[in-house]
């Protein structure tokens, strides 16, 4: 069977429209599909490749978008700041094909994509840094904490959802977060674990983007924000234990671009986590005018700047 790729699909391209003509995908600045298989899964990959850079970016999307929709913002400017970049989808988002009969946790993201780091290193040897949107923030640490050979990391959010705070600001109400995350726990050891509801039904997924043409687009999507996800699923991504909690983590460097007009991640529920850690540097770099998925220039250009500007020190350091 051939695998799919996003030439079958509209939606990354209406997204395109929105977002600057700079940004806009051509003949020669356009990601090459790949696939790389890993646990019975075909994942797909978007690859920007660039011969001549030093250091590599592996991004990560979160619970309501995908890899095409992380090269949209980020695969152009990296490479033409002189960078390589890959976008992966993970299992039941984007175009990856899931293992038949596959019980998908969010435990296996992680671990696919530190087993990616590890194949990317042992065919080329070139320094690794992650980048995360979303809950792709913190998946970028709960890998760097597993892989511990990364550079650095980046996200747009690190939320621990093992705070109450955080679940009750994160999910779509209180009936979800007081109830719903429970069930969800206790579903996860019975046969109805592998029950699933749109993701939109568990979080504040109107809150992805500002824009409201975009919002729109991203809703029809089923490979992101429109994704269906398990009880199992659900329950391990919001009981995730790193392994290293933040006051041992001293692999990398963190920059934190958090978005000043995010309504569904808002800065102040990454800071308790990011203070706890001391052993490495943190930056936060704030994205004024910008919500959760950056469509809005001014901030979206900051964001930019602040990501080359911490690829460029890791460079500089190597």
């Amino acid at each position: 069977m051939t695998a799919p790729t996003y030439t079958s699909q509209s939606q990354w391209s209406e997204i395109q429209n929105i977002l600057p003509s700079e940004l806009h995908f051509d003949d020669v600045n356009k990601p090459v599909e790949e696939w790389w298989s890993n646990r019975g899964h075909n994942i797909h990959l978007d690859r920007w490749r660039n011969p001549a850079a030093k250091v590599r970016v592996i991004l990560h999307h979160g619970v309501g978008t995908n890899g095409r929709q992380m090269s949209l913002i980020l695969g152009i400017p990296l490479v033409k700041a002189g960078f390589e970049a890959v976008a992966i989808d993970m299992p039941n988002y984007g175009m990856t094909q899931v293992a038949p009969h596959a019980k998908v946790t969010y435990a296996d993201w992680v671990e696919i994509a530190n087993d990616f780091i590890n194949s990317e290193l042992k065919s080329d040897p070139r320094p690794i840094v992650l980048y995360g949107l979303s809950a792709g923030g913190l998946l970028t640490y709960h890998v760097a904490a597993l892989n511990k050979k990364v550079k650095g990391i980046i996200g747009m959010t690190f939320i621990d959802q093992r705070l109450q705070q955080v679940r009750d600001e994160t999910c779509k109400n209180l009936f979800m977060s007081r109830v719903g995350v429970p069930m969800a726990h206790l579903s996860a050891k019975t046969p109805l674990a592998g029950l699933t509801i749109p993701m939109a039904m568990a979080s504040k997924m109107w809150a992805l983007c500002n824009d409201k043409a975009a919002m729109k687009i991203f809703m029809t999507d089923k490979t992101s924000a429109g994704a269906w996800t398990s009880m199992r699923f659900l329950s391990s991504y919001m009981s995730f234990t790193p392994a290293l909690e933040p006051e041992q983590f001293d692999v990398c460097p963190i920059l934190l671009t958090q978005p000043m007009e995010d309504k569904w991640t808002p800065l102040h529920l990454s800071t308790p986590f990011l203070n706890r850690i001391t052993k490495v540097p943190v930056k936060i770099v704030e994205l004024k005018g910008t919500g959760h998925y950056p469509v809005e220039e001014e901030g979206a250009e900051t964001m930019r700047k602040a990501i080359i500007s911490f690829l460029k020190d890791i460079e500089a350091s190597l």
